[in-house]
């Protein structure tokens, strides 16, 4: 898919391209290219002069090759972009997804795989906010600050999910199914927190890049910099739930080891209790020479009594210390 946007009164205004000729009149400030096809490629190559590689926005990258200047003076921005995902099920878990940016000749093109978040999140500003965007620059710095947001965004989400489990174990009794759902959430929402600090890294790396390559006026500069402060202040943050995460885990663990010891405690206190009432039955079977019933026909009767009064002891007694609770 081709979406050309230019710029009309400080507002974007979205253009779909699906011939060459209707790009042709066109002075874009930016070119979104999503999962582009060869042909589309081809559009752009004619329009422009630019050449866009099949595998320019791969995952499979060296560092040195994610923010450099092509030998026709286009500079090149690779950058992870978040999607959040309905954490609730597995079907759509949360993922980066890798953004190519190429500024060249004053026009921004970005070229990804599929439709994310802070990409619907800038059109819709720019198109209802006036003079939002100058030029290729501010569009790539805005998709930056957005990204922030939606990792603020995403982090209180998992705030939120995070309490709705810490009520769940800390204020009710917890068996082992409730632990089980309990550390499926708790291990979503640390995956979820990883990906987001991978992905306010990658940013600072972008913003830090635009910032050195002194390709910014003042104004973005400033921008720049206020991005930059934004995504310190998420560090803190995911640095945080990282280690409530590790409490909730560790406690909900410490709950499912109680449940277990309760049963080894039932199996213990059965195996005590048992244990007089064997060495009776023992003691009575090797002292007769026949069987018990020919010499002494209360024997049985007997036997079965003090079995039945050995065990009631231990189990009183461990009653009263409480142990059975």
């Amino acid at each position: 898919m081709l979406n050309v946007f230019t710029l009309a009164n400080g507002r974007l205004i979205q253009h779909e391209i699906d011939s060459p000729s209707a790009l042709a009149d066109l002075q874009p400030v930016w070119v979104d290219l999503e999962a582009p096809t060869p042909a589309e490629k081809g559009w752009i190559q004619s329009r422009f002069g630019l050449g866009i590689p099949d595998d320019i926005d791969d995952d499979d990258l060296e560092e040195s090759a994610r923010f450099y200047e092509g030998d026709n003076g286009e500079l090149h921005i690779r950058s992870d972009f978040l999607i959040e995902g309905d954490s609730n099920t597995e079907g759509t878990p949360a993922r980066n997804v890798r953004v190519a940016f190429i500024l060249y000749q004053h026009v921004l093109f970005s070229i990804h795989a599929e439709d994310l978040p802070v990409f619907r999140l800038l059109r819709l500003r720019a198109r209802r906010i006036p003079a939002l965007i100058e030029d290729a620059k501010d569009v790539l710095l805005k998709l930056f600050d957005a990204d922030a947001e939606y990792s603020a965004d995403a982090l209180e989400g998992i705030y939120d999910k995070l309490e709705a489990v810490s009520a769940r174990v800390l204020k009710q009794d917890v068996d082992d199914r409730a632990a089980g759902e309990a550390l499926s959430a708790i291990a979503r929402e640390e995956d979820l927190n990883g990906r987001i600090r991978r992905n306010v890294m990658d940013t600072r790396r972008a913003v830090s890049f635009m910032m050195r390559s002194r390709m910014l006026n003042a104004e973005q500069f400033e921008e720049a910099r206020q991005i930059m402060r934004d995504i310190d202040s998420l560090d803190s943050h995911t640095a945080f739930l990282f280690d409530k995460i590790n409490f909730l885990m560790d406690a909900t663990v410490g709950f499912i080891n109680i449940n277990q010891n309760k049963i080894i405690k039932i199996f213990s206190v059965a195996s005590v209790a048992l244990l007089p009432p064997t060495l009776i039955a023992s003691v009575f079977g090797m002292n007769f020479k026949f069987m018990p019933e020919l010499d002494w026909q209360a024997g049985y009767p007997f036997a079965l009594g003090l079995m039945a009064a050995s065990v009631a002891v231990p189990i009183i007694y461990f009653r009263r210390k409480g142990w059975l609770r």
